[in-house]
Parts: C-alpha cells; structure tokens; sequence
C-alpha cells in the first residue's frame, strides 16, 4: 500500500471541506502518475483510520470521484481507479531550480519582454520622489463612492452591472466633450470619443490600427519609454527627432520627411516626458501643416494637461487641426488617482468605431459604474473644484520643491523651474551615479529612481524626473534633506 499518511496532506483549518480536499488530494495522486489505471484504493474504513478522518467522510469523498469518474466501485471487491483513464508516467517531485524551469517551460513560446524592466510598486509606505503623480489623499474619493454607491442603489442602476456599450458610459462621454470643449477648445461630439483604461491603452490601440511591421514613426530623442515598447512590440521602427526647449525640432522631422515615409509622428507636447518642455506655436502650426501635407497622422499625448501654475496653457494641437489629422490621447485618472484606471482617445469617429472594436477582443468594455460615478462628478462640477483646490496646493509645492533645489543642491544638479506639470527634470553632475544614488537613499528610507526609465539608444542623460506634487510640504523637507545628506 502507498504511503498515504504521507502523501495526503489534508488542511483542517481550510474553509474547503475534508472530503472535498481528500477527492482532489486522490486526483492529484492519478494525475501524476502515483496512482494508474485499475490500482485498487483502501478501503474507507483503512483510509479513515489512517488519516484520522470519520469514514463517512472517506464516503463522501469517493463518492465524488466515482461521480467525476475517476474511480470505479466494484461490488464485493472495493474502489479501483477507473480503467478508462489513459497511463501517466509518474512524475518525479521538481527539487531543483533547473527542474522548475523545464516545467515552466514545457511547452515553446515567444517573448518578446525577455529583460525589460518592471514597472516600480508605489503603494508600498515608503517615503517617495517619485515620477510626477498627484497626491492621491487629496483626490474627493469620498464624492466618487458617495456616487459609486448611489448609483449601484438605484433602480436605474442596476442596467449599469450588465454588459454595456464598448466606447464606454453615453453620459461619461458627455461630460467629458463638455468638459474638454471648455477647457481645451475641443470641437467634439460623443461618437468622436473612446473610453480607455489610462493613456497607455489609448496608445496601444492607435497604434495597433495605424501600422504595419516595418512601418516608421517619428518620435523624440528622449520621449516616453512605455510608449515607445508599444511601438517597438508591435514592429514600428523609430526614428529620433531632436527635442529641445521648444519641443521636437520640426525642422528636423521636414527633413527626414523629404526622404522617407513616415507613418505617424508621437509627441507630447504639453510637458514632454521626461524633460517637462512644452512645444511652441510655431511648431505646432507647422507641424499640423507637414501632416496636412505629409498626409501622416499625429499621436498628440496630453497626459497632464490639467495642470498648469502661471499662465494659461497651450491648447492642444487637437484643438487647432482643421484637417482630422491628430489622434488625442489623454487620462483621466492620471491628474485624479492612478489606480483609477480611465483615459480617453479622440478621434474621427470611423476610427474610433475601429478602436472600439479592436478594444473588445482584448477588454469588453470599462467598468460602468465607475464611469457613471466620474460623470456625476463632472456635471456636479466637483472635479474641476478637484482640480482648482489641487493646483493651488501643487503650486505651493513646486515652489518650496524648487527653492530648495535652487539653494541646497545649486552645484549638483540643473533644472529649469516648470510652468507646469508634477515634477523636476533634474540634470545630475556627471560625476553622480544614479543607479548607486537610488540605491543609498533606499537604506535610508527614500525610494527615488535611477534614472534608467528615461534611457534609450540615443538619450542617456544623467537626469531624472523629480516629483513634487505627491508630497506634502514636511515630506519635501524631509525627502531632500535625505537626499542631500547621501550625496
């Protein structure tokens, strides 16, 4: 008889039954090969003996298997596994690290991410500069539950748990075309309007309808590392534009145009990422202008236009292009809570048709609710008290932020004050190791990055994004007074 005090190991204090464990501990023992074909079971009493369990129990349990067919009860000759189930060879316990590997990788499969870096957990309660996030305890989530569940409440709102409509809630549209209209010069109807999961999904998409491998895309020299894996995953090749005070550098981009095809270009022109510039005018128009001419379409990211300290910031080019030429991609959650995943695309409405469709192959829809609850909060004009209330503290921020760069770190580090936005690009002296930087400051309690997110093939600063707005103002002192005393 096999060992099955010892290869039944039962958990008493589980919320799954015992007998339902023991079935699936028998299971287990056929599929991998302990127990073949016709090999005899003990009895219940003998099982029940050994295990310590009631035999009523043992009863259960192989009751269901012979239920499941995994066993057969013989009359007058017990319990045997059933005949009918095809010879496994055992398998042996994996022990070692090479032998999880094998099983990992039992079958063959392509990928792609092989080394690429994962993206930082910033829920840990950890002192943080982090990337430029707002300060989510100033985000009004009480507001937004208060509508969550007073929606889910309602009659009405019932509909709102079955499947809905894949570009995303009718009203949320609404609300964001009004919205956008007034603050963005956006001239848009709903159906121009897409519904996403963040920005990132925004970009996912376009991109997946506007290229082919092999296609080109003009991007920055430095720009927006994720977006840039999109781009790369999906067989884009890239090509750098100069980036500098001013934004990508058209005149540049004309050039390559005049002797290549260029399918599309990707620019974030209200605060770059990662160098917080923003495009001039004449950029802008002209760019509009090579796309019109070009016929080449423009992915306009304005992930934190919401955000803006001293003047009144650039419409986006979405606002200006009289030629149906730009793609805008923006987020909602960005400027309110991260974890919140809801952004926007906006588009033509055939392509947004399209990318509501591709959008349904890998994601039915939104989360309805949540989407309802965000509506009411632009109607009801709490997000733009939200926003109000958030730039003023922001502002106060930045300014200590900066004030103490300015005084504390003068001979270390370079930056330009931002007009905008929630965080520092901050130029390192040369002779600073980051990645050891980053390191140091971890013992100590400080999480800061390396600087190794903003790097590619042609952009390797010794710099990083410096974010101010998620911390409050004793946190800034505390944060750069560690940092300071490590370097």
């Amino acid at each position: 008889m096999l060992p099955y005090k010892t290869l039944i190991q039962l958990n008493r204090d589980s919320n799954v039954s015992l007998y339902v464990q023991l079935g699936n501990a028998f299971i287990g023992l056929i599929t991998n090969g302990t127990l073949q074909p016709n090999d005899a079971l003990p009895s219940s009493r003998v099982l029940s003996e050994l295990l310590g369990l009631n035999r009523n129990t043992v009863k259960l349990a192989y009751e269901e298997l012979i239920i499941q067919d995994w066993v057969v009860s013989i009359e007058r000759k017990g319990i045997f596994v059933s005949s009918k189930l095809p010879v496994v060879n055992r398998r042996r316990t994996n022990n070692t690290a090479e032998d999880s590997q094998k099983q990992v990788n039992s079958f063959s499969w392509h990928n792609p991410f092989e080394g690429q870096q994962e993206t930082d957990d910033f829920q840990q309660s950890i002192l943080t500069i982090d990337d430029g996030f707002p300060d989510v305890r100033l985000t009004p989530v009480d507001l937004l539950m208060r509508e969550y569940r007073s929606i889910a409440k309602r009659m009405y709102g019932k509909n709102f748990l079955k499947y809905g409509f894949p570009k995303g809630s009718e009203n949320l549209r609404e609300a964001l075309r009004r919205y956008l209209s007034d603050t963005r010069g956006l001239n848009i109807q709903p159906e121009n309007i897409l519904i996403t999961k963040g920005s990132q999904m925004g970009i996912y998409l376009a991109t997946q309808l506007l290229f082919r491998p092999n296609d080109k895309i003009a991007v920055g020299v430095s720009n927006y590392r994720s977006a840039d894996e999109i781009f790369r995953y999906s067989g884009v090749n890239l090509l750098r534009i100069p980036v500098d005070s001013f934004g990508m550098d058209v005149d540049v981009l004309e050039d390559r145009l005049k002797r290549e095809a260029i399918k599309a270009v990707y620019i974030i022109p209200h605060h770059h990422f990662p160098t917080t510039v923003t495009m001039s005018t004449d950029r802008r128009l002209k760019l509009l202008e090579l796309a019109r001419q070009y016929r080449f379409a423009i992915i306009e990211d304005d992930y934190d236009f919401d955000f803006h300290y001293s003047n009144k910031p650039y419409l986006p080019l979405a606002s200006i292009d009289h030629n149906h030429n730009v793609i805008y991609i923006g987020s909602i959650t960005k400027t309110f809570a991260p974890a919140l995943r809801i952004g926007f695309l906006i588009a033509e409405p055939k392509f947004v048709d399209a990318c509501s469709s591709l959008r349904q192959l890998i994601d039915k829809q939104g989360d309805s609710l949540l989407e309802e609850a965000f509506s009411s909060l632009y109607n009801n004009g709490e997000m733009e008290r939200h926003f109000r209330k958030a730039i003023k503290i922001y502002q106060q921020r930045r300014n200590l932020f900066c004030e103490i760069l300015n005084t504390d770190f003068k001979d270390i580090l370079s930056f330009d004050t931002p007009e905008g936005g929630l965080a520092v690009w901050s130029l390192f002296d040369k002779r600073m190791d980051l990645r050891k930087l980053s390191q140091l400051a971890l013992k100590k309690g400080l999480k800061i990055a390396d600087g190794s997110f903003y790097e590619n093939e042609m952009f390797k600063p010794n710099g990083l994004r410096m974010g101010f707005a998620s911390l409050t103002e004793q946190e800034i002192l505390k944060s750069l007074e560690t940092l300071k005393k490590i370097i």
